[in-house]
């Protein structure tokens, strides 16, 4: 039985094998005769077409807007973020944030785009969600997908979120991430070279940040944050604003457009680790214009108790307790010009106090019902006590007209440098007046121009505003801005 299977194997081998070659055209004997019916012998394989592959959509766009969109999407889109929380949060208890924060990207993934795998792995960052970092260099349109929800449903924006803003984050995640891991160890910079770091800071940086990047407070005066302190607290957040700029912020270049290096950024990183986490004369300036603005602090439900010693000024509380409402904005108090009107309290100036130490003065802070160590940490107190230890009489420079004796022509072109971006050409694009009437910034250098000195000088509580001092201009620029500003509309 086994030689005839063998056989028979053999044989239908053969027969396969002629039929091969009969179709591949090889020789045969020729029929003696060929019915009529009988179809052609094939002598050729026929040719099998595949249809064409459709080739992927290349997107095109904008990914330094999508580094924007990852960091505060409904900022650069000028909207207010959804109410509530995205769907994906219910599925996390780690992170008790609310609101708004919750629908930025980087809350999800982090600054360093490693989401649980990094800085955000712990603390009250963290989520444990994934990283984006793992999805660098995957085709935009796979992203795209993602962000509408391929993956997860809970994960589709496409219902806030217009297709070229998506499409902008997609390219931003596939081509535009820095992983960090080479350079920042411990949140210190790492391979730094902080000379040349500083070049590049005052080639793109300084002229908004300041010599020393304290100019812009980021917070308040409960934590200051300056440049250098984003630097040191949290690297990886500075090299993406560095890189991508500040959602809102049209201003601050971004300097990915601008053609750096990598390893420039590890050196603006090092540099900027250098740099100051404090100002406290600046930081007392604010306090003393307003410290429950500057520290962010709840409102006052009484009056400040010395305030009954008191009664020809009628206001009540908040205000009450605002140090330069007992002082003055010419820090004169009673000998000064709050000597009358409806601000005249009797109380004297904080330029009485020039010659005592900061120890007395501290203790004078800390006194009976001038007691505000309740509500002002030591660090703020002896920064107000930083700032009333240098100010000085300001009749040289500011006459009883109101008029400054400033070069108006000079504050011209520091006011462009700066001040514009916020104010506006006509000083006219911010209105401070909380009620129907018009305060524009000349309005107030024409009425009070000392209190806007002030401001120039320290910047504004509660606000984002270049501290003049912190721009290392002398006093006689600010006084030269300050007559520039009153040559501006009042109304």
């Amino acid at each position: 039985m086994k030689r005839n299977s063998k056989w028979m194997m053999l044989t239908g081998v053969l027969l396969i094998a002629a039929a091969i070659l009969a179709a591949c055209g090889g020789q045969q004997a020729e029929p003696t005769t060929a019915p009529a019916t009988e179809a052609p012998i094939v002598t050729e394989a026929p040719v099998v077409t595949e249809a064409p592959t459709e080739a992927a959509v290349v997107l095109s766009g904008d990914p330094i807007r999508g580094g924007l969109l990852y960091d505060e999407w409904a900022k650069v889109l000028g909207v207010e973020a959804p109410e509530g929380e995205p769907a994906l949060w219910a599925t996390q208890t780690t992170n008790t944030r609310t609101g708004a924060g919750t629908w930025r990207c980087k809350e999800c993934h982090g600054w360093d785009y490693k989401g649980v795998d990094g800085a955000y792995g712990g603390g009250s960052h963290k989520t444990g969600f994934v990283g984006v970092l793992q999805v660098a260099g995957t085709d935009a349109n796979e992203i795209l997908g993602m962000l509408k929800g391929s993956t997860s449903p809970d994960h589709d924006f496409s219902a806030y979120m217009d297709d070229q803003t998506l499409t902008d984050i997609a390219l931003f995640l596939s081509g535009n991430m820095l992983d960090s891991a080479a350079f920042i160890t411990d949140k210190a910079a790492v391979g730094g070279d902080a000379a040349n770091g500083e070049t590049v800071y005052t080639e793109n940086c300084v002229d908004c940040h300041g010599p020393q990047g304290a100019a812009l407070n980021f917070a308040d005066e409960s934590g200051p944050e300056y440049y250098g302190t984003i630097a040191i607290d949290n690297p990886w957040e500075f090299v993406h604003k560095a890189r991508f700029g500040q959602p809102g912020v049209a201003d601050m270049p971004a300097l990915v457009d601008l053609g750096l290096t990598d390893q420039e950024y590890i050196d603006l990183l090092a540099y900027a680790q250098t740099l100051p986490t404090s100002s406290p004369v600046v930081e007392g300036g604010r306090l003393y214009d307003n410290w429950i603005k500057a520290t962010g602090a709840a409102d006052m439900t009484t009056d400040q108790p010395l305030w009954a010693t008191q009664t020809t000024n009628t206001r009540t509380g908040n205000d009450t307790w605002r140090c330069k409402e007992c002082h003055g904005w010419d820090y004169k108090g009673v000998d000064g010009r709050y000597g009358s009107g409806s601000h005249l309290t009797g109380f004297p100036g904080i330029i009485s106090s020039a010659g005592k130490t900061p120890e007395e003065l501290l203790a004078a802070m800390k006194n009976g019902d001038h007691d505000f160590s309740a509500y002002l940490t030591d660090g703020q107190l002896n920064a107000l006590i930083a700032f009333i230890q240098q100010v000085e009489d300001m009749a040289p420079y500011i006459n009883d007209d109101k008029t400054v004796n400033g070069d108006a022509a000079n504050g011209k072109t520091l006011y462009e440098s700066n001040c514009i971006a916020c104010h506006g050409e006509d000083g006219k694009a911010l209105d401070f007046d909380d009620g129907e009437g018009k305060e524009f910034v000349g309005t107030v250098s024409a009425d009070n121009p000392w209190e806007v000195l002030n401001k120039i000088m320290h910047g504004q509580p509660g606000a984002v505003m270049t501290a003049g001092l912190n721009m290392e201009w002398s006093l006689q620029d600010l006084l030269d801005i300050l007559a520039y500003i009153q040559t501006l509309p009042i109304e």
